[in-house]
């Protein structure tokens, strides 16, 4: 069998050489297409998924250690209504949204992932639970009063709640961790989408290479110029080079074309070169033109440029508020005790975290009748200023931020308002930033802040951010201030209560001496008046000189029945009708009366005795007591 050699015509060889150049491009591009789309859906899905996953999970983390400060503090900080409140609203409100937010996200997250933070909503919920109970059992001033009540939800605390809280922590932990390292992958995944992009195209530099000396070796003769040229070309590509455009002129045929494509080609992949390096290397500020409005690889590097530009700018403000944060919660947990401290430090730090030129801190100062601003802290401030000079609600720029409790800022700044001074003279700042030290919507004191450069958005946000911890350590340190004040009253207090104490128990020690002083007194006198009782005659009669009481002496010698004596006259007892006029003289003059008296007994014997009578209780002459006196009895003759 005899075998032709079939010859393939020009056309042909030509349509097959750009057929499979064709071919091989449009595998290129395709293959780009997707690498770059891989990308785009990688960069989409960091930036909405996995950064906000982050961030609410960093939000819940801190929601867990507020939770435990707030009920610390209601547990042992009885007059702490701020954070009591506090407490109430991240039980109605806060923990709410952001768990509503975390449920958004969660359908994106991996199985185990989800586990894990439904784990964690029910720990913390039963958490909430323990704390609501607490919040009820210390509702109001007397249930602090009750030391069982306050004791037991002091020990719920350190028992059951601190350690519920770190074992939270401790979750959500893990789960951030894992975020982080889907983050780490997405970013490896991403270079790897760019490595094959970089293959891919070597891959159809070198196929085209190849298809290219073909077709130059079939068609030496006819298109020798062009081809020899689109063959350089190529070889240089094929070596990872980017020749430089010679801008010569071809043909006005199809090779021609093809030549002229072929360069045109040189100078966008060197563009596109330059810009896929300048990506690479962060320069997402290079310019770019696409090769025109359907360059597909082009447009895809300036959407690329675009979303990976958003993304690290995001991640460059929210790594300088976080770390802005973390700075400043340092400075506030280790100044907390002293307001000038504190305001000095944080005066200066700031005015230099925002490369401001001068700021100063204001506080509220309510111990006078009417409350004032005052310049507590200052940094490259014109103090002078503000010596003795009190601002009070809703004088000036100032006073008004105090008075609206919503922030000023100013970017066309008046005349002679302030100025920042140097060594080499005055100029007015070109913006004005006044923040209210703003919790619970009670204002605390202002930060002001002036600078040469205009604040950008989130510059201001984090500036705001911050106040409110200021604000909240602020109210500690006044707290803690006017407490330890209070301490020290109260052991002023008790130090005078224990010296009243003392002499208190030295007076009863001196009362019971007295008193037992007394006691002997009136045994003695009780024991004198047995004696007299026992040994003489007595008898006491009233202001009508009827007899009230005769005793036992006078009864058994005179041998009178109590019946015939009580309640008769002395006048008719003892037969003094001659004598009465005189007693009743005597004795109506406070006067002892004495007489010797004839009395007759029962047996009709008349004893003749000495009688004595004077008075013994008398506050009026209605009211009198009177004691009479029998001494020396003896028979009448």
């Amino acid at each position: 069998m005899r075998i032709t050699n079939y010859q393939f015509r020009i056309s042909q060889k030509i349509m097959g050489g750009f057929l499979a150049l064709i071919f091989i491009f449009m595998i290129n591009a395709t293959l780009g297409l997707l690498t770059l789309n891989k990308s785009a859906n990688i960069i989409r899905e960091t930036s909405d998924i996995v950064d906000p996953s982050k961030d609410a999970l960093n939000e819940f983390n801190l929601l867990v250690s507020k939770s435990r400060m707030y009920i610390t503090n209601w547990v042992y900080l009885r007059a702490n209504t701020e954070d009591k409140e506090a407490l109430t609203k991240l039980h109605k409100t806060d923990y709410p949204e952001l768990k509503e937010k975390i449920q958004e996200l969660k359908p994106h997250w991996t199985a185990e992932q989800q586990r894990q933070i439904d784990s964690v909503f029910a720990n913390f919920d039963l958490l909430l639970n323990i704390e609501s109970g607490i919040m009820a059992d210390l509702n109001s001033f007397d249930d602090y009063e009750d030391e069982a009540k306050k004791f037991s939800n002091q020990m719920m605390i350190d028992d059951d709640i601190l350690p519920r809280t770190r074992q939270i922590s401790s979750m959500l932990n893990k789960i951030i961790v894992s975020k982080n390292e889907e983050k780490s992958q997405t970013k490896i995944a991403l270079l790897s989408s760019f490595s094959n992009l970089r293959m891919v195209s070597l891959t159809a530099g070198i196929l085209s290479v190849v298809i290219g000396l073909i077709a130059a070796f079939v068609l030496t003769k006819t298109i020798v110029s062009p081809i020899n040229y689109i063959r350089n070309i190529i070889q240089k590509l094929s070596n990872g080079e980017l020749p430089e455009s010679t801008n010569k002129s071809f043909a006005t045929d199809e090779i021609g074309d093809m030549a002229q494509a072929v360069d045109k080609l040189v100078v966008g992949l060197r563009s596109t070169s330059l810009f896929a390096e300048n990506i690479g290397n962060g320069n997402y500020q290079a310019s770019f033109t696409p090769l025109s409005e359907h360059d597909v690889l082009g447009n895809a590097l300036i959407n690329m440029r675009n979303n990976l530009e958003k993304v690290a700018e995001d991640d460059k403000r929210r790594n300088w508020a976080t770390e802005g944060v973390a700075k400043f919660s340092e400075i506030l947990r280790r100044n907390n005790d002293n307001i000038n401290k504190l305001g000095d430090e944080l005066i200066s730090n700031l005015v230099k975290y925002m490369k401001a030129n001068q700021g100063g801190f204001f506080i509220v100062n309510d111990t006078e009748s009417e409350p004032y601003l005052e310049l507590t802290s200052c940094y490259a401030w014109d103090k002078k200023k503000y010596i003795e000079q009190h601002i009070y609600e809703g004088e000036g720029l100032t006073g008004q931020v105090w008075q609206e409790k919503e922030t000023i800022y100013l970017t066309e700044v008046p005349q002679n308002y302030i100025t920042i001074t140097s060594g080499l003279g005055e100029a007015n700042p070109k913006s004005i930033l006044i923040v209210p030290l703003k919790v619970n919507d009670e204002i605390y004191g202002v930060i002001e802040m002036a600078s040469f450069n205009e604040f950008a958005t989130y510059e201001i946000e984090f500036i705001e951010k911050i106040a409110e911890s200021i604000a909240s350590t602020v109210s500690s340190v006044k707290i803690n201030e006017r407490t330890q004040r209070l301490l020290e009253d109260s052991t002023i207090l008790t130090e005078q209560m224990r010296a009243q104490e003392e002499e208190m128990r030295q007076n009863m020690e001196e009362l019971q001496a007295t008193q037992e002083e007394m006691q002997r007194a009136q045994k003695d006198a009780k024991a004198r008046e047995n004696i007299f009782d026992r040994t003489q005659f007595i008898i006491e009669f009233d202001n009508r000189y009827k007899i009230t009481y005769a005793n036992h002496m006078v009864q058994s010698y005179l041998q009178f029945d109590t019946k015939e004596v009580i309640g008769n006259s002395i006048e008719n007892v003892f037969k003094l009708h001659n004598k009465m006029d005189q007693i009743k003289t005597k004795l109506n003059l406070n006067n002892l009366w004495s007489d010797v008296i004839t009395v007759k007994n029962r047996k009709g014997e008349h004893l003749q005795v000495k009688a004595s009578a004077g008075v013994v209780a008398s506050d009026n002459i209605t009211d009198g007591r009177y004691l009479m006196i029998l001494d020396g009895m003896e028979i009448a003759s």
